[in-house]
């Protein structure tokens, strides 16, 4: 794996915020993994399970939620590129060791630059989304551990974040 420059890509040499050119990088397959979780009260996990919360399906709403993030994230967080992803995947999965659920968000795209903030943008959404649909029941809920897994393509190749000590894949 190629050595990380220690600089920030979105500071100039005056210490501006900029947007970083990628006029000049290679199209290449790009694909990232995030994951997070949201641990709640073991009566609230087996409430969304079953299908019956009251604002209706939890796992369905909050998938749909997280791809719809992933296509505006350009639009959430300020100096990403706008990108025209060619999947955003999410998978939730219930967790009764939590208790809770854990969800996992995979973005794709061919392109200049890489799809890390889209990923975590839909599992950071996504997550929320759970909260959001099952606070009246569980208020106590923890959106947590929102993280990249794995990135790979572009310059710096293939990433995960076993690769620094962190865990993961």
């Amino acid at each position: 794996m190629p050595d990380i420059d220690p600089k920030l890509t979105h500071i100039d040499a005056a210490g501006a915020a900029h947007m970083v050119d990628v006029s000049e990088k290679d199209v290449t397959a790009r694909i990232a993994v995030a994951e997070g979780s949201v641990t709640m009260r073991p009566e609230t996990l087996e409430l969304i399970v079953s299908g019956n919360a009251k604002k209706g399906d939890v796992i369905a709403t909050a998938r749909i939620a997280g791809i719809m993030a992933a296509k505006k994230t350009h639009e959430l967080i300020p100096l990403c590129h706008p990108l025209a992803l060619s999947k955003v995947t999410i998978d939730i999965e219930p967790d009764a060791d939590l208790p809770g659920l854990r969800v996992k968000a995979t973005t794709k795209v061919s392109g200049q630059t890489g799809v890390e903030m889209e990923a975590l943008t839909a599992c950071s959404v996504c997550c929320l989304t759970i909260y959001d649909m099952a606070k009246a029941v569980d208020r106590g809920m923890v959106v947590g551990d929102i993280r990249l897994l794995e990135k790979a393509g572009g310059k710096s190749g293939h990433w995960t974040s076993a690769d620094d000590g962190t865990g993961g894949t």
